[in-house]
């Protein structure tokens, strides 16, 4: 599918180099979500202030069924680095939107009941025993609702499972 892409550039000339970078980055979108209606990119360079370089903005608009992606970056004084930085972003928020989309969105079963066994109050986590016995580590942050304080060994909770870099974890605890 052709992508309709619109470049407008604003306060510097449009080189072939500038526009061929972002017909390619553009290009590489339509590979996270294939029914993109029209891309903006706006490209502009302010007038120099006295004690600053040159920067460019890049400000790009996507228009996706029932959406519109808006991207606005912080500017760079680098032009191609300007280019990159926003169509990064661009990228991530058509991902995001993607999964919306196709309804992947990640949520946290948090249903699964277990019982405080071990707290650590010091260094903030514990571990969580479940009805099938086995034992599960959690941090203090992945409490979602409550506090660390309020735990107590043998209150029930109920939690998220997510693999962590040494086993399984609680990833959401509620109390």
């Amino acid at each position: 599918m052709k992508l309709a892409l619109q470049i407008t550039a604003r306060d510097m000339p449009l080189t072939d180099a500038i526009e061929t970078a972002i017909h390619a980055k553009a290009e590489k979108l339509t590979q996270f979500f294939d029914r993109i209606v029209s891309c903006r990119v706006v490209i502009h360079a302010p007038h120099r202030h006295q004690h600053k370089g040159k920067s460019y903005h890049v400000d790009i608009d996507i228009h996706v069924p029932g959406a519109e992606l808006i991207v606005k970056r912080e500017p760079r004084e680098d032009l191609y680095v300007a280019i990159r930085d926003a169509f990064d972003a661009a990228r991530r928020q058509l991902q995001s939107y993607a999964r919306r989309h196709r309804n992947e969105v990640k949520t946290h079963d948090v249903d699964v009941p277990a019982l405080v066994s071990q707290l650590f109050e010091h260094q903030g986590y514990g571990f969580i025993t479940t009805p099938e016995g086995r034992e599960i580590y959690f941090h203090e942050n992945s409490i979602t609702n409550g506090s660390f304080k309020q735990l107590r060994v043998g209150a029930r909770v109920h939690y998220a499972e997510a693999q962590g870099e040494q086993g399984p974890q609680a990833s959401a605890l509620s109390l």
